[in-house]
């Protein structure tokens, strides 16, 4: 399948998505099973990607980053979802936890706490997710509550990416349990610095299964006041901000997932052989195959689109839900087509179908359920 350059990819950028491809193809996929047992990726991994500069790289170079825009960013995620693996978390430690510090971090913040994470010596998470509140922001009810110098952070979050291994945990907890959506505020957790945090399990996942996700709990965690991140009380407008932004990394990383899914069946189609023949020469094939590529065309165009209005800075939250809503749809529809196409071979997991297939369908449910977005986009008419 013949893909056309992105308007948001320059030579800079597309040197970066080469080096970084290159780079999960020789020490990514080689390891993924054993990540997979082991649920969770090497921290000697992180420090190499780090090394090639794929840690941090849309953040300043003040703060230790690798001064890039949110292109470079979008580059090196598509390259390690092109490859098929989603086990690396770094969409959520650059993507998203680096970037709520850039925004409403201090300037101590931000030198404190960046240029580790750009090394990898930091691992970020961010702990929103609930039992009990999955996309429900409004329902969160871990606390953070003031004394003294120190906020105390009681609560359970789940289903928290690299929420084992993090060194950096900004949880979103109420400072003012009484003052609804006013009262949610940004605290950072460094698990070494404290007591009473503890990991609960490294859940056991349909797919997706190298991914360190986790379960956490806070027991009078006691934090410095100068651990909370932007003004207190302003939490969930943060939240809301840059869940743009975590939608559209979500589309975009679907989007690479369902163009490889149709060039692995493409490829697949032309080599196995069916009633004499390539499965490609067969109607069917070609029908469904020509529905998928031009799925995925369409698809790139949009998420495209999405990506160059965010680097311009003007990227609405509506457009960015239905990228996210729509896109993951598509991903989910395409590559079950697509694995119907390998017959049997498609159930079972050393093809890279079958893999995708389930590695996919968190895509529909994380950084807010589809149902959602689509509530989101209807309010909008």
């Amino acid at each position: 399948m013949n893909l056309q350059r992105s308007p948001w990819v320059d030579r800079d950028v597309a040197d970066l998505k080469d080096m970084a491809t290159k780079f999960f193809e020789a020490e990514a996929v080689p390891n993924r099973e054993r990540w997979e047992e082991q649920r969770r990726v090497d921290r000697e991994f992180w420090f190499k990607a780090a090394e090639l500069g794929l840690l941090c790289a849309s953040i300043p170079e003040e703060y230790g980053g690798g001064g890039g825009s949110f292109a470079h960013d979008f580059a090196i995620f598509e390259a390690q979802y092109h490859c098929g693996e989603c086990g690396f978390g770094n969409v959520v430690h650059s993507g998203i936890v680096a970037h709520y510090l850039l925004a409403y971090g201090s300037e101590q913040q931000k030198h404190r706490w960046l240029p580790k994470m750009a090394t990898g010596e930091l691992v970020g998470a961010l702990a929103m997710t609930e039992p009990g509140a999955g996309s429900d922001v409004k329902a969160l009810r871990t606390t953070a509550i003031r004394d003294g110098d120190y906020l105390v952070v009681n609560g359970a979050k789940t289903f928290i990416s690299n929420g084992a291994s993090a060194d950096l945990i900004i949880v979103v907890a109420r400072t003012d349990p009484a003052a609804g959506t006013k009262g949610i505020s940004l605290v950072v957790v460094e698990p070494t610095a404290v007591n009473g945090f503890r990991v609960g399990r490294v859940l056991d996942k349909l797919g997706m299964k190298a991914q360190d996700t986790a379960e956490l709990y806070f027991d009078d965690v006691r934090v410095p006041v100068e651990n909370l991140v932007g003004e207190e009380g302003r939490g969930y407008g943060y939240v809301m901000k840059q869940l743009a932004h975590e939608r559209l990394l979500v589309a975009a990383t679907g989007l690479a997932t369902l163009e490889r899914a149709v060039a692995e069946t493409i490829s697949y189609a032309k080599q196995r052989q069916a009633f004499g023949a390539p499965l490609l020469s067969l109607q069917n094939t070609r029908f469904e195959l020509a529905d998928c590529a031009t799925i995925a065309r369409v698809a790139r165009t949009f998420v495209d689109e999405c990506i160059v209005k965010h680097v311009r800075g003007d990227l609405d939250p509506v457009t960015a839900s239905m990228a996210k809503a729509w896109v993951t749809d598509m991903q989910c529809t395409v590559i079950d087509r697509c694995l119907q196409l390998f017959g049997g071979y498609g159930y079972m997991l050393e093809y890279p179908i079958t893999r995708m297939f389930a590695d996919s369908r968190a895509q529909r449910i994380y950084a807010g359920a589809n149902e959602v977005m689509k509530e989101l986009i209807a309010r909008s008419l």
